[in-house]
């Protein structure tokens, strides 16, 4: 296990949590459940597996300084701002790189900075059986059992009879993208598809090899940086980096790879809170269906969710209604429509301001 690292992906906007994901505040440091933020408790959930100072975080500049400070445990030489936004593959690359150039024996675990995992322990179990896996040479990935017939995620699919949950790898056979809703419902029925999670392991030089065959553009980039211990890496990974194809690891290396082998979870309590309405699903409501972060007092309101900071918020025949109070913006959304909040971020763009976002 001294070979095993962990690479957190932090460098979304989270524009679908809009007002309070700010580019300076984004999903992933937000505190949408407890006294933890999302990256926060993404680390405490790999401690048992992965300390500190062999966590690695990819972000950007916005985010980077509120990482750092929320992240004292991990060194600030490895909370990495990429230079410009390039995808999964060049920036999991980057970090195969650099952990390749300190360690050639290093085994990395990437991980999502801002997803729920319910039941941490037998997910390390899963972990670990994934880090064996990619030490023999494998690359492993995690797959969650569908709950239902999802369009928004991609798929992967493992032989039939595959036994879920099981700490033995098996081999999976394709992954499939995003499905129409016909195809999505074919999925969940046939038992031996799941859910592309984004976690993903391997030895670093496996990932290297697979880039230099299937993404041999951004692989020569990559491999043109110094040891990252030297004074120009900065200097050279910003000059480098923008020159990277925009593609994901998922496309370019996953879909393409003979040697990927995965775990189809068991009961994890995985959520990727993709929405305010998945954070709706996940907290406790009273009887009415209401559940909020604020005081809130209610009458013939249902289904609602508040976040409005130490404000009192009163609902008077409020139904199925998001509502999230900052000091400068307020939204107020159907919950069904909760996936689109994502384009009124775009709207503001469009209006220039910046402020907003």
């Amino acid at each position: 296990m001294s070979h095993y690292y962990g690479v957190i992906l932090a460098g979304g906007r989270g524009t679908r949590f809009w007002p309070r994901s700010r580019r300076a505040s984004a999903k992933q440091v937000l505190t949408i459940f407890g006294e933890r933020s999302l990256i926060q408790s993404t680390v405490d959930r790999l401690a048992p597996l992965i300390p500190p100072e062999r966590l690695w975080v990819l972000t950007n500049d916005h985010l980077r300084e509120e990482i750092t400070r929320q992240l004292p445990m991990i060194p600030r030489r490895q909370i990495l701002a990429e230079p410009v936004q390039r995808n999964t593959a060049p920036a999991i690359g980057l970090a195969a790189h650099i952990l390749h150039s300190l360690d050639r024996d290093a085994v990395m675990g990437v991980f999502p900075s801002d997803h729920v995992i319910a039941k941490p322990r037998r997910y390390l179990q899963l972990a670990r059986a994934a880090f064996r896996a990619a030490a023999a040479g494998n690359i492993a990935v995690l797959g969650i059992a569908p709950r239902w017939a999802e369009t928004g995620y991609g798929y992967i699919e493992f032989p039939r009879g595959t036994r879920q949950g099981s700490l033995d790898p098996a081999q999976v056979l394709s992954f499939r993208e995003k499905p129409d809703s016909r195809t999505a419902a074919k999925y969940l029925a046939a038992k031996w598809f799941y859910w592309n999670a984004g976690m993903f392991f391997w030895r670093t030089e496996v990932l290297l090899n697979a880039l230099r065959r299937h993404l041999p553009k951004t692989a020569s980039l990559l491999a043109s940086l110094p040891r990252f211990s030297d004074r120009g890496f900065a200097a050279k990974l910003n000059e480098v980096f923008p020159k990277c194809e925009n593609v994901s690891i998922d496309y370019a290396v996953l879909e393409r790879a003979g040697n990927v082998v995965g775990f189809p979870c068991d009961e994890i309590g995985w959520n990727d809170v993709g929405s305010w309405n998945a954070v709706y699903e996940l907290v406790a409501r009273d009887r009415d269906g209401n559940a909020a972060r604020s005081v809130v007092i209610s009458a013939e309101s249902t289904g609602n969710y508040v976040d409005a900071g130490n404000k009192l918020v009163a609902l008077l025949g409020a139904n199925n209604l998001i509502v999230v109070d900052t000091p400068d913006a307020l939204l107020i959304a159907d919950r069904e429509r909760a996936q689109k909040v994502g384009d009124i971020v775009k709207l503001l763009e469009q209006n220039r301001r910046k402020d907003l976002l």
